[in-house]
C-alpha cells in the first residue's frame, strides 16, 4: 500500500474513527484502525465489536492495499504534524510495518494483518428512513442526559427510539430514563419509520452519534435490522449493536392528573438553584422548593457546611406546597429548555413532577421528588 493525502483530511477522519477504540484492549487487533487504499480514497475503520465506524478520505493512491495500525498512536502522530502538509503512508513489502512520512518527519509503525480485523456483520436491514441531522441531534440532545449509568438495569443504558401516535399523527419518539428522571422528545415520523420496532441505542453509540451530527445540512440515513442499527452521515458510516432488552412502559410514569401549575423564568431559576446548591453535600444534592402565592423559596440544608435560601417571583396561584428535588437533575433539565420560561406541573411532595419547555411542544421531562 502506498497512498498520499492532505493532513487535514486524514486528521478529520481519524478523529471520527479513533474514538471508538478503547484505550485498554486485551485483543491487540481491537486497538488498531483498518486502513484500506483503493480508487481515489483511503477507507478507515475502527470497532470495539459493539460499534463500528468507517469513513473515507480523498487520497492519491499509488498502490492499493490494506493494513491495520495502532489507532490512537496514528491519530496522535497526525495531530502533531504541521498544518497544510501532506502525509504519505506506505507499507513494507513484508506487511509488518507502515511508514508515515510528512515533510522531514518519518515514523515507522508496527502493523497487524488486515485478515485479523473483525467484521461487524449487520444482517438484513428491514427498515430504512432519512432524518435531517439537526432533527436527529435534537432527539439525542434533549434525552441523552437522562440515560442510566447503572449497569444492572442494562435496558436503561441507552435511548429508546420508536414510533407512536401523538395527536393523531405518527411521531418518531426518543425516550431515556434512569428511574429518577425521564426525558422524551419527538418529531414527525419520517417515511419508512412507521412500522419500525422499538429499539434501544446504547449510550456509547449515542455519544459518538452526537459528535457526528454537528453539520445541520446533512441528511442522515438510518437502517435497522433485528439487532443492529446503521447511520450513514455523508462519508461516515456508523454501525452499532442494539441493546437486547425490553424498555419499561414509560407512559405510566408521565403524570396526567397534576393540578398545580408553576411558571418561572428559566435563567433566573437555574442560577438560583446553582447558587443555593453550592452548600449541598455531594451525595445528597437536595434542594427544597416551597411554593406560595406568586413566590418560590429555595432552601438547602447541609449539617456539615451550613444552609442557603433564596426567594424568586413565580407564576403560582394554587395552595402552598413544599417539594424536594435533586439540584443537579433540575439543572440538567433546565439546560435542555430552549424558551425563556419553564413550566412545572405538580401534584404533591411525593408524586412525579412534569416539566415542560414553553417554547418546545415536542419535548417533556418528568422528575421524581426527593424527601427533604
Amino acid at each position: 500500500m502506498r497512498v498520499t493525502l492532505e493532513r487535514a483530511n486524514l486528521l478529520k477522519s481519524l478523529n471520527h474513527v479513533h474514538r471508538v477504540v478503547e484505550r485498554r484492549n486485551t485483543i491487540p487487533i481491537l486497538s488498531n484502525v483498518l486502513l484500506k487504499a483503493e480508487g481515489s480514497a483511503l477507507d478507515m475503520k475502527a470497532t470495539d465489536l459493539d460499534l463500528e465506524i468507517t469513513e473515507a478520505a480523498p487520497a492519491m493512491v499509488e498502490q492499493a492495499g490494506a493494513t491495520t495500525v495502532a489507532a490512537h498512536l496514528l491519530y496522535d502522530i497526525v495531530r502533531k504534524l504541521p498544518d497544510g502538509t501532506e502525509v504519505m503512508l506506505s507499507t513494507d513489502p513484508d506487511g509488518n510495518s507502515m511508514t508515515v512520512i510528512s515533510g522531514r518527519s518519518n515514523f515507522k509503525l508496527q502493523c497487524l494483518p488486515q485478515s485479523d480485523f473483525p467484521e461487524l456483520t449487520a444482517g438484513e436491514f428491514s427498515h430504512t428512513f432519512r432524518l435531517d441531522s439537526d432533527v436527529l441531534k435534537e432527539l439525542i440532545d434533549r434525552t441523552q442526559f437522562a440515560i442510566s449509568t447503572e449497569e444492572t438495569r442494562y435496558y436503561l443504558n441507552g435511548i429508546y427510539m420508536h414510533t407512536a401516535e401523538g395527536d393523531g399523527d405518527i411521531v418518531l419518539r426518543a425516550v431515556a430514563t434512569d428511574g429518577h428522571r425521564l426525558a422524551r422528545c419527538e418529531t414527525p415520523a419520517p417515511n419508512g419509520s412507521e412500522a419500525m420496532p422499538g429499539i434501544i441505542i446504547p449510550r456509547k453509540t449515542v455519544g459518538e452519534l452526537q459528535k457526528l451530527v454537528d453539520d445541520p445540512d446533512i441528511a442522515v440515513t438510518v437502517e435497522l435490522s433485528d439487532s443492529k442499527i446503521r447511520f450513514t452521515i455523508g462519508a461516515i458510516v456508523l454501525t452499532s449493536k442494539l441493546i437486547d432488552g425490553t424498555f419499561p412502559d414509560y407512559q405510566r410514569v408521565i403524570p396526567t392528573g397534576n393540578d398545580k401549575d408553576m411558571l418561572v423564568d428559566r435563567q433566573t431559576f437555574a442560577s438560583a438553584v446553582d447558587r443555593v446548591s453550592t452548600v449541598s453535600s455531594e451525595r445528597g444534592r437536595a434542594v427544597k422548593i416551597a411554593l406560595a402565592d406568586g413566590q418560590m423559596t429555595l432552601t438547602v440544608n447541609n449539617p456539615d457546611s451550613g444552609s442557603a435560601t433564596e426567594e424568586l417571583a413565580v407564576g403560582y396561584d394554587s395552595e402552598p406546597m413544599e417539594i424536594g428535588f435533586n439540584a443537579r437533575y433540575l439543572l440538567d433539565i433546565t439546560n435542555q429548555i430552549t424558551g425563556p420560561e419553564v413550566k412545572f406541573t405538580l401534584a404533591d411532595a411525593g408524586s412525579p413532577t412534569l416539566i415542560i419547555d414553553t417554547a418546545d411542544d415536542q419535548s417533556l421531562y418528568v422528575l421524581m421528588p426527593m424527601r427533604v
